[in-house]
C-alpha cells in the first residue's frame, strides 16, 4: 500500500520542525485509535533517521469513558504517579488525537470530570508535558471530523493538509511584529455583537504559535492582567468542551472576574457554571488570543481548529500558560472563540485605543502579512 505523500511531509515536519528532536532524546507518541496507523509508523520512521528514542501508546476514548465514570482521587493519584514517571524522563511528546465520536465524554459527571482534571490532567500534563517537553498535538483526519465539518472525506482530508502543511516558517515571521505590538500594548478592547470588552496586558508580553506546540497552528497569544478585565463577550463559535457542545456562551467580568456566565439553553448555562466552579482559577482569564490561519474559515467544533480561525480570537478562562504568565492557575483551560470577521457579525480590536483589526482583516501596515492572502 502506498503512503500518502502528505502523511510523510506531516511526520517529518513534526518531529523535526514542531519537536526539534535530537539525537538519543526520548519521545512519548500517544495516539488514539482511529489514527491510521502509517500515519504513525512515519512518524517513527522519522524518529529513527534522527537517531531519537520512541515510546507508543494508544488511546481509546471508550476506554477513557468507562474510566473517567468511575473515576476516584484514588485512582486519579495513583495513574498520575506513574504517567509522571515516565513523562518526567521524556525529552519530548507527540500527541495524535482522533475520535469517531466527538461526544463519547458527554455522560461523565461533572465531578468526576473535575477528578480527572485536577488529580491527573494538571499534575502531568500542564505541569510535566506543557512545561518541561517539547511537544505538539494535532487532530488526525477521520471521517467522523469531516462529517463534522459537513464536507466530503475527500474535501475535508484535503482541507485538511493545506491546513497542517502550511508553511509555518513564513507565518512565524509574519508574526513577529504582532508580538512586538503586544510587548508594548497596555489596553485592549474587543468589539463585537453583544461583545464590549477591556482589559490591559501590560507586561505580559506575546508568544507566537507557528507549528510548534499545535497543528494546525496559527495564533498570537498573551494574557490578560488578571483582575483587569471588565465587560461582556458574546462567543459565536460553539465549543465542545468534555463532551458537550456550549453555545451561545455569554461571560460577564468585574474586576476580572467572570459574575455571570450564561448558555443558549437553561441546562449549558449550569453545566458551564459548574465548570467555572472547578476552583477559584476557573472565573478568571488565562489567555488572550489573535487566530489567523488563512485556511480555516469557519467553526467545526474542534478547538485545535477553530482557535485558529482567521479573524477570530479566543478568551479563555482559567490557567495561564508560563510564558505569558499572569498568575492565574487551574485545573481547566476552556478555549472559547469569537469570530470577528464580516460574514460572522464582524467587530474589531484596538491596541491602546488604535484599531488594529477590523472585521477580521489588520489594518495597520504592520500587520498586513498576517492577512489572508499574505499567509497563503
Amino acid at each position: 500500500m502506498l503512503t500518502d505523500p502528505r502523511i510523510k511531509k506531516l511526520a517529518k515536519n513534526l518531529v523535526n520542525y514542531s519537536c526539534d528532536l535530537k539525537k538519543g532524546e526520548k519521545i512519548l507518541v500517544e495516539y488514539s485509535d482511529s489514527v491510521d496507523v502509517q500515519f504513525i509508523d512515519c512518524i517513527l520512521q522519522e524518529v529513527f533517521k534522527v537517531g531519537g528514542y520512541p515510546f507508543v501508546q494508544e488511546t481509546n476514548d471508550r476506554v477513557r469513558r468507562g474510566l473517567m465514570r468511575n473515576m476516584s482521587v484514588e485512582l486519579a493519584d495513583l495513574t498520575a504517579k506513574y504517567d509522571k514517571f515516565r513523562m518526567e524522563d521524556m525529552d519530548a511528546y507527540i500527541g495524535v488525537r482522533g475520535s469517531n465520536n466527538v461526544y463519547e465524554l458527554s455522560d461523565v459527571g461533572a465531578d468526576k470530570r473535575r477528578i480527572y482534571d485536577v488529580h491527573y490532567a494538571q499534575p502531568v500534563h500542564h505541569n510535566l508535558r506543557v512545561e518541561r517537553t517539547k511537544w505538539v498535538i494535532l487532530r488526525y483526519p477521520t471521517e467522523a471530523m469531516s462529517q463534522q465539518s459537513r464536507l466530503s472525506t475527500e474535501q475535508f482530508e484535503d482541507f485538511y493538509f493545506k491546513v497542517c502543511n502550511l508553511d509555518y516558517k513564513k507565518m512565524s515571521g509574519a508574526m513577529d511584529r504582532l508580538v512586538a505590538l503586544m510587548k508594548k500594548t497596555d489596553k485592549v478592547r474587543l468589539t463585537a455583537k453583544n461583545t464590549d470588552l477591556s482589559f490591559s496586558i501590560k507586561d505580559i508580553g506575546g508568544v507566537k504559535c507557528a507549528g510548534l506546540r499545535n497543528i494546525p497552528d496559527g495564533e498570537v497569544y498573551t494574557a490578560p492582567v488578571k483582575d483587569s478585565v471588565e465587560g461582556v463577550i458574546s462567543y459565536n463559535a460553539p465549543s465542545i468542551y468534555n463532551g458537550t457542545e456550549f453555545n451561545g456562551v455569554k461571560l460577564t467580568f468585574s474586576k476580572g472576574k467572570i459574575v455571570r456566565a450564561e448558555c443558549a439553553t437553561p441546562e449549558l448555562t449550569n453545566a458551564a457554571n459548574k465548570i467555572f466552579d472547578t476552583d477559584e482559577g476557573a472565573r478568571y482569564v488565562g489567555e488572550f488570543a489573535v487566530g489567523v490561519n488563512p485556511y480555516v474559515t469557519k467553526a467545526m467544533g474542534d478547538i485545535l481548529f477553530d482557535e485558529k480561525i482567521s479573524g477570530s480570537i479566543h478568551f479563555t478562562p482559567g490557567s495561564c500558560y508560563s510564558d505569558a504568565d499572569n498568575g492565574n492557575q487551574s485545573a481547566i483551560h476552556w478555549d472559547l472563540v469569537l469570530i470577528q470577521t464580516k460574514e460572522a457579525g464582524g467587530g474589531s480590536i484596538f491596541f491602546d485605543d488604535r484599531l488594529i483589526r477590523k472585521d477580521g482583516l489588520f489594518v495597520i501596515p504592520e500587520l498586513y502579512a498576517l492577512n489572508p492572502e499574505s499567509l497563503k
